[in-house]
């Protein structure tokens, strides 16, 4: 919400001619607090005065309804010196109430700050000046720059792990004088009789006044400023704990009338090991962070650095980033592919496991694709750029890793309320603390009251609850990525995690999305091959699906069919041909009939196929019947292995596709299929998609490769796409699947679960901890048993809760691709040698 009357300046979009200048005039003048409202067609700009009580999101959603809706820009910063959740609220809030923002999320172990915004109404320098506002500095990160938090990290646990080893050898002499007399009482009568005791007070004082405002200065740099703006966050309570030790420490050093006698003693060891405890948790948190982006770091590793370009006939090796489109490029043995593009010439074979998955190289010639980021083989190629820059898949990959690594998780929400108000009331609690000490307290109620208080303050520090989400997030998703499995949205995350229905398109997804010959039954009296080489050689003039899986079938098998003449094709029922003075006939029963020929004998195998699923057609030779095929679309090879994977996990699996129920049935006997919905149009995937929520009372999942399934993925709880289909499927679904195999979406539950469990765990430790050990901390104990928790202590388990957090969250890159037995006994499908090679099942073959 703003405070003060802001002139806004952004660009829309829809409108064509003066009526639309008209409707979006009036659509923003509605709003109470819009003034001056004046819209351009020319450069289709919105100028406007904005006051209370409108605000950004209130313009955004009026355009948006008028049908007119402004354009939407991201901007990413970096943002340093975040220590906490209290943090992340600070510079939200800080973000938000720029005129022009609409949307702010910031992660914490990311350091970095998304902010959506109206294009053309917000520069970055306003972003930075609000953050710069807050306490904070940041710099923008460009779109297209290589983002490398790993390095920043590393510098950051270097910096902090020096400032831990000067406070460590500054704080441990005052750690010895003051704590070893209580341990060691030889030590003790040693100090009194040699220095006395007033001069060890007086060299405490020195080394802890150089251990606070040297190595420890930066509490004080930041909390100390933030507790006057009336914002306080985990550097405030530090400051204010250690603050209150070291001061009650000096007067009692030099200003000892001031105390009752009763009361008269240091903490000065206190106020230091404060200090190292929590430099040490800061450098372990960093390291921690550094390894949370291997993911990022990896796939950056993937990109070349250099190509070599073809120049006026002479290969230059120039740096990636020079490539354009069009481009020709030499790609030597050994290589990594610099950017997207066609194989011109040569032959190798490319390891291209960072996309599918798969170990096994693929073979590329002329007219074959390759990515960037993929490593050539032993052959040498020549190539043409398709794809540059931000638009190579490795870069398109890398992009949403981070998108999805930065996401805010609905479970998200309830910490930011929490935590936005937890060091105010930290210090609440605190002072609350000290007072009931003083009034309630026997004994040296001063010193044990400034325990107390300092302990609650220390304890109380809420970075563990800030890391809790993000940290889990940014190693989830970083790890999925080494999996083939890429969430372009963060929160598809938590919503995959609560699916109890899994959905799946037929055509493409379950199956191979092309149709194979699957079985040739052969009529006693002719021969297999001459038969399927005829029927090969009239197929080979039709452009049908069916004809092209014929011609596979007799490639694979090593034949050149000869060419047909006299090709005449029959609509609906089949074709006819001449073959080396043969005459072929292929087509149904009726066609069959239809020419005099008896299909008696092959009837009943021809009923079973199609009961089967199966397109089944009779061949006939010189008017004799020759032979029965049957082609049908075959399940993937790991698609029975993979839904008796989800079965195992607990999932109902359906499929909906626009094919025939015959077809969908026999598929779904074939894969163990929960729940067909056949015969479809893509509205009518959507329709089944809320009903199966509605008898499954849980959320669903749908996985789909093609154009129609598109808003299927958009309507489900999670859209999972195969990543090699459609580019609209991709770009609609939460989830995508970079290879065709099924298995990515057991992976991708499989992910979304371990990662919801990570940060139940986090969270669980995170506030479990506060609300267990404050009361500690302030003395509840204290009536029963005679316990004070020690600030010292309270610094200690305050600095390993965090790294608790962090390193249970660093788990998830154990986590390994799902075991899916696709051989005989797991249910998939068998290949012959010579099949597989090009790409389908055997043809079943048989004898009548």
């Amino acid at each position: 919400m703003t405070t003060t009357e802001t002139r806004l300046e952004f660009s829309i979009d829809g409108m064509s001619c003066a009526s639309c200048v008209g409707r979006a005039e009036r659509a923003l003048a509605a709003i109470p607090g819009v003034s001056e409202v004046s819209v351009n067609l020319a450069n289709e700009t919105v100028r406007l005065r904005l006051s209370q009580p409108a605000d950004t999101v209130q313009v955004a959603a009026a355009l948006d309804e008028a049908g007119y809706p402004a354009r939407r820009g991201a901007v990413t910063l970096a943002v340093h010196e975040m220590s906490c959740a209290t943090c992340v609220g600070r510079v939200e809030q800080a973000l938000k109430a720029v005129p022009g923002v609409l949307e702010a999320e910031v992660n914490l172990a990311a350091e970095t700050a998304r902010a959506t915004v109206l294009e053309g109404a917000v520069r970055d320098s306003d972003l930075l000046t609000a953050v710069g506002n807050a306490g904070y500095s940041a710099e923008p990160v460009r779109q297209g720059a290589a983002v490398e938090p790993g390095e920043r990290k590393q510098q950051e646990a270097r910096k902090q792990s020096r400032r831990a080893i000067l406070a460590l050898a500054l704080a441990l002499p005052v750690v010895v004088l003051e704590m070893g007399g209580h341990m060691v009482p030889a030590l003790h009568a040693l100090v009194k009789e040699t220095i006395g005791q007033q001069v060890s007070w007086v060299v405490q004082f020195v080394l802890t006044t150089l251990v606070l405002f040297w190595p420890g200065r930066e509490f004080y740099l930041r909390g100390v400023p933030a507790l006057f703006k009336g914002a306080p966050d985990m550097n405030s309570l530090v400051a204010v704990g250690t603050a209150a030790a070291y001061l009650y420490s000096v007067i009692a050093t030099f200003a000892p009338g001031l105390l009752p006698e009763g009361v008269r003693a240091v903490y000065f060891e206190a106020a230091a090991v404060i200090v190292l405890l929590i430099l040490v948790g800061r450098w372990l948190e960093a390291r921690a962070k550094g390894r949370t982006g291997e993911a990022i770091r990896g796939l950056l590793s993937m990109q070349a650095r250099d190509a070599r370009v073809l120049r006026d006939g002479s290969p230059v090796d120039v740096p990636v980033n020079s490539v354009a489109e069009g481009d020709v490029l030499l790609v030597r043995p050994g290589e990594r592919i610099p950017v997207d593009g066609a194989v011109m010439e040569g032959e190798s074979h490319v390891d291209e496991s960072m996309i599918t998955g798969e170990p096994e190289p693929a073979g590329k010639a002329a007219g074959d694709a390759v990515t960037g980021g993929t490593v050539n083989g032993s052959g040498s190629l020549t190539m043409r750029a398709t794809r540059v820059g931000v638009d190579t898949t490795l870069s398109q990959i890398i992009r949403m890793v981070e998108e999805a690594q930065g996401a805010r998780l609905p479970v998200q929400a309830l910490v930011d309320k929490v935590t936005l108000w937890f060091v105010p009331a930290v210090m609440a609690a605190a002072a609350l603390t000290v007072v009931a000490w003083l009034l309630l307290a026997p004994g040296p109620a001063l010193t044990l009251a400034l325990v107390a208080g300092v302990s609650v303050l220390i304890i109380a520090c809420p970075c563990a609850m800030g890391l809790a989400t993000p940290t889990s997030i940014m190693v989830g998703t970083g790890r999925a990525a080494g999996m083939g499995v890429l969430f372009r949205k963060g929160d598809a995350l938590q919503r995959l995690s609560d699916v109890s229905v899994v959905a799946f398109d037929k055509t493409g997804t379950l199956t191979a999305g092309r149709p194979e010959l699957t079985d040739l039954v052969i009529v006693e009296g002719h021969d297999r091959t001459e038969v399927l080489n005829l029927v090969a050689a009239a197929e080979s003039a039709s452009e049908h699906p069916i004809a092209k899986a014929i011609e596979r079938a007799a490639a694979a098998e090593g034949l050149q069919p000869p060419r047909a003449e006299r090709f005449q094709s029959i609509t609906g029922q089949g074709l006819k041909a001449e073959v080396d003075g043969r005459r072929v006939l292929i087509g149904s029963e009726r066609l069959m009939e239809g020419e005099g020929i008896d299909t008696e004998s092959l009837a009943k195998d021809g009923n079973a196929l199609a009961g089967q699923g199966r397109t089944a057609l009779f061949a006939a030779v010189d008017g004799q019947l020759a032979a029965l095929l049957a082609v049908a679309d075959p399940l993937k090879p790991d698609a029975v292995a993979a839904l008796r994977a989800l079965h195992d996990k607990g999932l109902r699996v359906a499929m909906i596709t626009g094919d025939r129920r015959e077809t969908a049935d026999a598929i779904a006997a074939e894969a163990g299929i929960d729940h067909v919905v056949a015969g479809v149009m893509p509205d009518g995937k959507v329709t089944a998609l809320d009903e199966l929520r509605r008898k499954a009372g849980g959320e669903v999942a749908f996985v789909g490769d093609g154009l129609n399934d598109a808003p299927a993925l958009a309507h489900a709880d999670a859209g999972i796409a195969i990543g090699t289909g459609t580019d609209v499927a991709i770009e609609t679904a939460d989830v995508v699947l970079m290879s065709g195999e099924l298995r990515g979406v057991v992976d991708a539950i499989e992910v979304s679960r371990a990662t919801m469990r990570n940060i139940r765990q986090n969270l669980f430790w995170a506030f479990g901890y506060n609300v267990a050990l404050i009361p500690v901390a302030a003395g509840v104990l204290y009536p029963w048993f005679g316990l004070l928790l020690s600030p010292v202590l309270a610094a200690g388990a305050m600095a390993l809760s965090s790294v608790f957090v962090l390193s249970n969250a660093l788990r998830l890159r154990r986590l390994r691709r799902q075991t899916v037995d696709t051989g005989p006994g797991g249910g998939g499908t068998v290949l012959s040698e010579a099949r597989a090679k090009a790409g389908g099942p055997a043809p079943r073959e048989a004898r009548a």
